[in-house]
Protein backbone atom coordinates (compact mmCIF):
# COMPACT_ATOMS: atom_id res chain seq x y z
CA UNK A 1 0.00 0.00 0.00
CA UNK A 2 1.30 3.46 -0.91
CA UNK A 3 2.14 5.53 2.16
CA UNK A 4 2.02 9.30 1.79
CA UNK A 5 4.76 11.37 3.34
CA UNK A 6 2.79 14.42 4.47
CA UNK A 7 5.63 16.02 6.39
CA UNK A 8 8.25 16.42 3.63
CA UNK A 9 9.26 19.96 2.73
CA UNK A 10 8.65 19.49 -0.98
CA UNK A 11 5.07 18.60 -0.33
CA UNK A 12 3.03 15.54 -1.20
CA UNK A 13 -0.16 14.63 -2.94
CA UNK A 14 -2.34 15.61 0.04
CA UNK A 15 -0.54 18.90 0.53
CA UNK A 16 -1.02 19.64 -3.17
CA UNK A 17 -4.74 18.93 -2.89
CA UNK A 18 -5.08 21.25 0.09
CA UNK A 19 -3.17 23.97 -1.70
CA UNK A 20 -5.58 23.68 -4.59
CA UNK A 21 -8.48 24.10 -2.18
CA UNK A 22 -7.00 27.11 -0.40
CA UNK A 23 -4.94 28.92 -3.05
CA UNK A 24 -6.59 28.35 -6.42
CA UNK A 25 -6.95 30.90 -9.16
CA UNK A 26 -9.62 33.56 -9.55
CA UNK A 27 -11.77 31.48 -11.90
CA UNK A 28 -15.21 31.26 -10.32
CA UNK A 29 -15.91 27.87 -11.87
CA UNK A 30 -12.82 26.34 -10.27
CA UNK A 31 -13.55 28.08 -6.99
CA UNK A 32 -17.11 26.78 -7.00
CA UNK A 33 -16.03 23.21 -7.71
CA UNK A 34 -13.41 23.34 -4.96
CA UNK A 35 -16.06 24.51 -2.52
CA UNK A 36 -18.44 21.74 -3.54
CA UNK A 37 -15.68 19.18 -3.18
CA UNK A 38 -14.79 20.38 0.34
CA UNK A 39 -18.45 19.99 1.35
CA UNK A 40 -18.85 16.51 -0.10
CA UNK A 41 -19.11 13.44 2.12
CA UNK A 42 -16.11 12.03 0.26
CA UNK A 43 -13.90 14.82 1.65
CA UNK A 44 -14.37 13.56 5.21
CA UNK A 45 -11.52 11.09 4.66
CA UNK A 46 -9.18 14.05 4.11
CA UNK A 47 -9.69 15.48 7.58
CA UNK A 48 -6.94 13.41 9.31
CA UNK A 49 -4.48 14.37 6.54
CA UNK A 50 -5.50 18.03 6.78
CA UNK A 51 -4.83 17.95 10.54
CA UNK A 52 -1.35 16.49 10.00
CA UNK A 53 -0.37 18.71 7.09
CA UNK A 54 -1.26 21.90 8.94
CA UNK A 55 -0.47 20.66 12.46
CA UNK A 56 -3.84 21.66 13.82
CA UNK A 57 -4.43 21.43 17.56
CA UNK A 58 -7.56 19.27 17.60
CA UNK A 59 -7.75 19.53 21.40
CA UNK A 60 -9.13 23.05 20.94
CA UNK A 61 -11.94 21.97 18.60
CA UNK A 62 -15.52 21.80 19.81
CA UNK A 63 -15.91 18.25 18.41
CA UNK A 64 -13.70 15.27 17.72
CA UNK A 65 -12.38 15.14 14.11
CA UNK A 66 -14.47 12.10 13.23
CA UNK A 67 -17.68 13.96 14.14
CA UNK A 68 -17.38 16.44 11.27
CA UNK A 69 -19.34 15.34 8.16
CA UNK A 70 -16.91 16.84 5.61
CA UNK A 71 -13.70 18.87 5.30
CA UNK A 72 -15.48 22.23 5.16
CA UNK A 73 -17.29 21.53 8.43
CA UNK A 74 -13.95 20.83 10.10
CA UNK A 75 -12.36 23.89 8.52
CA UNK A 76 -15.12 26.14 9.90
CA UNK A 77 -15.08 24.41 13.29
CA UNK A 78 -15.88 26.25 16.49
CA UNK A 79 -13.60 25.98 19.49
CA UNK A 80 -14.28 24.75 22.99
CA UNK A 81 -15.57 27.39 25.33
CA UNK A 82 -12.77 29.22 27.11
CA UNK A 83 -9.83 28.32 24.85
CA UNK A 84 -9.75 31.89 23.46
CA UNK A 85 -10.19 34.13 26.52
CA UNK A 86 -11.33 37.65 25.66
CA UNK A 87 -9.18 40.39 27.17
CA UNK A 88 -11.45 41.80 29.88
CA UNK A 89 -10.35 45.43 30.19
CA UNK A 90 -13.01 47.72 28.68
CA UNK A 91 -10.51 49.91 26.81
CA UNK A 92 -8.91 47.16 24.73
CA UNK A 93 -9.59 46.39 21.10
CA UNK A 94 -8.99 42.66 20.57
CA UNK A 95 -8.05 40.67 17.51
CA UNK A 96 -11.20 39.42 15.80
CA UNK A 97 -9.41 36.31 14.51
CA UNK A 98 -6.44 33.96 14.84
CA UNK A 99 -4.04 35.30 12.22
CA UNK A 100 -0.68 36.68 11.13
CA UNK A 101 -0.33 40.46 10.95
CA UNK A 102 0.45 41.28 7.31
CA UNK A 103 -0.12 45.04 7.52
CA UNK A 104 -0.33 47.60 10.32
CA UNK A 105 -0.23 51.36 10.55
CA UNK A 106 -1.92 54.71 10.06
CA UNK A 107 -4.26 55.60 7.23
CA UNK A 108 -3.14 58.79 5.53
CA UNK A 109 -5.69 60.92 3.72
CA UNK A 110 -7.81 57.91 2.94
CA UNK A 111 -4.95 55.69 1.75
CA UNK A 112 -3.62 52.51 3.34
CA UNK A 113 0.10 52.43 2.56
CA UNK A 114 2.48 49.56 1.89
CA UNK A 115 0.48 46.37 2.40
CA UNK A 116 2.90 43.94 0.77
CA UNK A 117 4.15 46.82 -1.38
CA UNK A 118 0.71 47.96 -2.51
CA UNK A 119 -1.56 50.91 -1.69
CA UNK A 120 -5.28 50.71 -1.03
CA UNK A 121 -7.75 53.54 -0.83
CA UNK A 122 -10.73 53.53 1.51
CA UNK A 123 -12.89 54.51 -1.45
CA UNK A 124 -12.19 51.25 -3.25
CA UNK A 125 -12.13 49.16 -0.07
CA UNK A 126 -15.42 50.35 1.44
CA UNK A 127 -17.26 51.78 -1.57
CA UNK A 128 -19.13 54.11 0.79
CA UNK A 129 -18.30 57.81 0.47
CA UNK A 130 -19.93 58.92 3.71
CA UNK A 131 -18.62 56.14 5.94
CA UNK A 132 -15.06 56.27 4.65
CA UNK A 133 -14.69 59.85 5.94
CA UNK A 134 -14.52 58.59 9.53
CA UNK A 135 -11.44 56.47 8.76
CA UNK A 136 -9.49 58.82 6.46
CA UNK A 137 -6.76 59.40 9.06
CA UNK A 138 -7.42 56.42 11.26
CA UNK A 139 -5.65 53.09 11.66
CA UNK A 140 -5.59 49.73 9.92
CA UNK A 141 -4.63 46.17 10.78
CA UNK A 142 -4.47 43.46 8.10
CA UNK A 143 -4.86 39.92 9.43
CA UNK A 144 -4.21 36.86 7.24
CA UNK A 145 -5.72 33.54 8.24
CA UNK A 146 -3.77 30.52 7.01
CA UNK A 147 -5.36 27.05 6.64
CA UNK A 148 -3.93 26.23 10.08
CA UNK A 149 -6.00 28.88 11.81
CA UNK A 150 -9.40 28.95 13.44
CA UNK A 151 -11.64 30.63 10.86
CA UNK A 152 -14.44 32.31 12.79
CA UNK A 153 -14.56 36.10 13.10
CA UNK A 154 -15.50 37.87 16.31
CA UNK A 155 -16.31 41.38 17.52
CA UNK A 156 -13.15 43.36 18.43
CA UNK A 157 -15.11 45.73 20.71
CA UNK A 158 -18.46 45.79 22.46
CA UNK A 159 -21.02 47.98 20.75
CA UNK A 160 -23.83 48.19 18.25
CA UNK A 161 -23.76 46.98 14.66
CA UNK A 162 -24.76 50.15 12.82
CA UNK A 163 -24.39 48.85 9.26
CA UNK A 164 -23.43 45.79 7.25
CA UNK A 165 -22.63 45.48 3.59
CA UNK A 166 -21.82 42.78 1.06
CA UNK A 167 -19.62 43.78 -1.89
CA UNK A 168 -19.29 41.49 -4.89
CA UNK A 169 -15.82 40.78 -6.22
CA UNK A 170 -13.22 38.33 -7.43
CA UNK A 171 -11.85 35.26 -5.68
CA UNK A 172 -8.12 35.91 -5.97
CA UNK A 173 -5.88 34.14 -3.43
CA UNK A 174 -4.98 36.24 -0.38
CA UNK A 175 -1.81 34.30 0.45
CA UNK A 176 1.66 35.88 0.18
CA UNK A 177 1.87 35.28 -3.57
CA UNK A 178 -1.54 36.80 -4.26
CA UNK A 179 -0.90 39.84 -2.07
CA UNK A 180 2.45 40.61 -3.67
CA UNK A 181 1.85 39.73 -7.31
CA UNK A 182 -1.84 40.48 -7.95
CA UNK A 183 -3.08 44.04 -8.09
CA UNK A 184 -5.02 45.27 -5.01
CA UNK A 185 -6.45 41.90 -4.00
CA UNK A 186 -7.99 43.22 -0.76
CA UNK A 187 -10.19 45.71 -2.60
CA UNK A 188 -11.05 43.51 -5.59
CA UNK A 189 -12.20 40.34 -3.82
CA UNK A 190 -15.64 39.75 -2.38
CA UNK A 191 -16.12 41.48 0.98
CA UNK A 192 -18.54 41.45 3.88
CA UNK A 193 -18.23 44.57 6.05
CA UNK A 194 -19.50 45.07 9.59
CA UNK A 195 -19.48 48.56 11.10
CA UNK A 196 -19.44 48.43 14.88
CA UNK A 197 -19.79 51.49 17.11
CA UNK A 198 -19.75 52.31 20.81
CA UNK A 199 -19.67 55.61 22.71
CA UNK A 200 -15.91 55.96 22.19
CA UNK A 201 -15.02 54.67 18.74
CA UNK A 202 -16.13 52.99 15.53
CA UNK A 203 -14.51 50.11 13.68
CA UNK A 204 -15.06 48.52 10.29
CA UNK A 205 -14.40 44.78 10.12
CA UNK A 206 -13.74 44.09 6.43
CA UNK A 207 -13.87 40.37 5.76
CA UNK A 208 -12.14 39.57 2.46
CA UNK A 209 -12.99 36.28 0.76
CA UNK A 210 -10.70 34.32 -1.51
CA UNK A 211 -11.47 30.72 -2.40
CA UNK A 212 -14.99 29.37 -2.77
CA UNK A 213 -17.74 31.60 -4.20
CA UNK A 214 -19.60 31.48 -0.86
CA UNK A 215 -16.39 31.92 1.09
CA UNK A 216 -17.77 34.25 3.80
CA UNK A 217 -20.90 33.55 5.81
CA UNK A 218 -22.69 35.53 8.51
CA UNK A 219 -22.88 33.68 11.81
CA UNK A 220 -26.22 32.12 12.67
CA UNK A 221 -25.50 33.12 16.28
CA UNK A 222 -25.76 36.79 15.38
CA UNK A 223 -29.29 37.58 16.55
CA UNK A 224 -28.99 41.17 17.77
CA UNK A 225 -27.43 44.46 16.71
CA UNK A 226 -25.88 44.75 20.15
CA UNK A 227 -22.75 42.59 20.52
CA UNK A 228 -20.19 42.07 23.23
CA UNK A 229 -16.46 41.91 22.62
CA UNK A 230 -15.69 38.39 21.42
CA UNK A 231 -19.16 37.59 20.06
CA UNK A 232 -19.14 35.64 16.80
CA UNK A 233 -19.92 37.71 13.68
CA UNK A 234 -19.12 35.51 10.68
CA UNK A 235 -16.84 32.75 9.39
CA UNK A 236 -14.65 31.95 6.41
CA UNK A 237 -14.77 28.91 4.15
CA UNK A 238 -11.17 28.61 2.89
CA UNK A 239 -8.76 31.43 2.13
CA UNK A 240 -9.30 34.60 4.09
CA UNK A 241 -8.12 37.98 5.38
CA UNK A 242 -9.65 40.53 7.75
CA UNK A 243 -8.88 44.24 7.44
CA UNK A 244 -9.70 46.02 10.69
CA UNK A 245 -10.20 49.78 10.32
CA UNK A 246 -10.41 52.08 13.35
CA UNK A 247 -11.66 55.64 13.07
CA UNK A 248 -9.25 58.51 13.52
CA UNK A 249 -8.21 59.95 16.88
CA UNK A 250 -9.66 57.08 18.86
CA UNK A 251 -7.01 54.38 19.06
CA UNK A 252 -3.40 53.39 19.77
CA UNK A 253 -1.77 50.05 18.93
CA UNK A 254 -0.35 47.81 21.63
CA UNK A 255 3.34 48.66 21.94
CA UNK A 256 5.54 46.35 19.87
CA UNK A 257 2.84 44.88 17.63
CA UNK A 258 4.34 44.61 14.16
CA UNK A 259 4.05 42.92 10.79
CA UNK A 260 4.78 39.21 11.01
CA UNK A 261 3.42 38.81 14.54
CA UNK A 262 0.88 36.06 15.20
CA UNK A 263 -2.20 37.01 17.18
CA UNK A 264 -5.02 34.97 18.66
CA UNK A 265 -8.66 35.93 18.74
CA UNK A 266 -9.39 37.80 21.97
CA UNK A 267 -5.85 39.09 22.49
CA UNK A 268 -5.47 42.89 22.69
CA UNK A 269 -4.14 44.63 19.59
CA UNK A 270 -4.77 48.18 20.79
CA UNK A 271 -6.52 50.50 23.19
CA UNK A 272 -9.21 53.11 22.76
CA UNK A 273 -7.67 56.51 23.34
CA UNK A 274 -10.30 57.78 25.75
CA UNK A 275 -8.55 55.72 28.43
CA UNK A 276 -5.01 56.87 27.64
CA UNK A 277 -4.74 59.18 30.67
CA UNK A 278 -5.43 56.19 32.93
CA UNK A 279 -2.68 53.95 31.48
Amino acid sequence: MLKLDITGEKGTLMKTIFRLLTQLSSRRSISYLAGRLAKSKWSKRWIPHFIKVYRINVEEAEKRPEEYPHLNAFFTRRLKEGVRPIHPEPDTVVSPVDAIVTGIGEIREGTILNVKGQRYTLAEMLQDTEREKKYRNGYYLVLYLSPTDYHRIHAPISGEIIHTRSIKGKVYPVNRFGMQHMKRVLSRNRRLITYLQNEYTEVAIVKVGAMNVASIQWSERLQSKRVEKGDELAYFEFGSTVVLLIREESFQFIHGLTEGDRVKMGEPVGRMVMYKDLL
